[in-house]
C-alpha cells in the first residue's frame, strides 16, 4: 500500500505544471503549486502518509459536506431540502445564473449557492460557527483545527458574487436570516485550516456510515451519511463530477484550497492536497493521485476488484 501511494504521488507530480492556484481569493494565490501531500487510512487503522501531508490548507468547499451534516442535524430533512435541491449541475460552482433562470432554489448543496442555503439552516442554534467547528474537529480527530483569519478576511473582501447569491435567495425567502450574516458564516466554514490526515480521518467515518471503526464511536446518523455520500458522487467535484465518477469512481469532495477528500465504502478514507487547480476548480495533483489509486487498488465502486485486499 505504501509503495502504491508513493507511486501515485510520482505519477501525479508529472501533471502539476498543468494547474494554477486560485487567485480570486487573494490569500489562496499564495499557495505553492508544487506542494503535494496525501494520507490514506484503512479500516483496520493503518495510516499511510506521503509528501506534504502535514501542510495545512483551508478546507474551502469540502466544508460543504459538513455544513450539510450540521444542517440536517439542526433543521431536519424536510426543511433543508425545501431550501435546496439534489440535482447535479453543469454550471460552475460559483454560478448564480440558475437562481434567476430555472428555480430560485439552488440545485444542490455542493455548489456555492446551495451551501449558503444550507448554512442558513444551521443558524437556529446559539453559536452556529462554534458548533460547526466542534463538529469538524470531532470528525477529523484533531482539537486544534482553527479558523484561518487571513483567508476568512480575504474571502469576505472578495466575496461579492457569493453575496449576490445570498441576496437573491433572501429576496425569494429561501434564507430566513440576514444575507450578510449567512454569508459571514459560510465564509468562516470555508476558512478552517486542515491537513490531509484530518480529512482522511473524516472520510473514514463516512466510509463506515458514521462510525469510527477504530474506536467504535457512533459520530453521525447513517441516514445523514447516506445523503452526504450520494451528493458527493453526483455533485462533489463541481461540473466534473461525471468524469470523476467514471475515472475514479468513489464519493469525493474537492475544494479550491487544493484538497480532495474521498471515501471508499468499508475500506478506507483518503485525502490529497495540491493547490494547482484545473479550469473547473479541482486539484490537478489530488485528482491524479486518486485516479492512480483507484486503478491500482481497485477502488472504483463498479470495478468488482479485490486488488487492495
Amino acid at each position: 500500500m505504501e509503495r502504491t501511494l508513493n507511486d501515485a504521488m510520482d505519477y501525479a507530480r508529472t501533471f502539476l505544471h498543468t494547474g494554477k492556484v486560485a487567485t480570486y481569493i487573494p490569500e489562496l494565490a499564495k499557495g505553492d503549486s508544487e506542494q503535494l501531500g496525501a494520507c490514506l487510512i484503512t479500516t483496520d487503522g493503518e495510516v499511510y502518509r506521503s509528501g506534504d501531508w502535514q501542510q495545512e490548507f483551508t478546507i474551502q468547499s469540502i466544508s460543504k459536506t459538513i455544513t450539510l451534516i450540521m444542517a440536517l442535524q439542526v433543521a431536519g430533512y424536510e426543511k433543508v431540502f425545501s431550501k435546496v435541491g439534489v440535482e447535479p449541475t453543469g454550471d460552475a460552482f460559483n454560478s448564480l445564473v440558475r437562481l434567476e433562470t430555472k428555480t430560485a432554489h439552488p440545485l444542490n448543496p455542493m455548489i456555492n449557492a446551495g451551501a449558503i442555503a444550507t448554512a442558513s439552516c444551521c443558524m437556529d442554534v446559539k453559536d452556529p460557527f462554534g458548533e460547526f467547528l466542534e463538529l469538524t474537529r470531532r470528525l477529523c480527530r484533531r482539537d486544534t483545527i482553527h479558523l484561518n483569519e487571513a483567508v476568512f478576511q480575504s474571502e469576505k473582501k472578495a466575496g461579492m458574487r457569493n453575496r449576490s447569491m445570498a441576496y437573491l435567495m433572501e429576496d425569494d425567502n429561501i434564507l430566513e436570516y440576514d444575507a450578510e450574516d449567512v454569508v459571514d458564516l459560510y465564509f468562516r466554514m470555508c476558512s478552517l485550516s486542515v491537513n490531509a490526515e484530518d480529512l482522511a480521518n473524516y472520510a473514514l467515518v463516512l466510509a463506515h456510515n458514521g462510525v469510527d471503526p477504530r474506536s467504535g464511536e457512533h459520530l453521525l446518523d447513517d441516514w445523514i451519511v447516506r445523503i452526504v455520500k450520494t451528493l458527493m458522487v453526483t455533485c462533489g467535484m463541481y461540473d466534473a463530477s461525471g468524469e470523476f465518477a467514471m475515472k475514479v469512481g468513489i464519493p469525493a469532495k474537492s475544494g479550491v484550497g487544493g484538497g480532495i477528500m474521498g471515501t471508499v465504502e468499508r475500506k478506507m478514507g483518503l485525502a490529497v492536497f495540491n493547490p494547482a487547480l484545473d479550469p473547473k476548480g479541482n486539484s490537478v495533483g489530488a485528482y491524479r493521485v486518486m485516479e492512480y489509486l483507484s486503478h491500482y487498488l481497485g477502488l472504483h465502486y463498479f470495478s468488482g476488484s479485490n486488488s487492495m485486499i
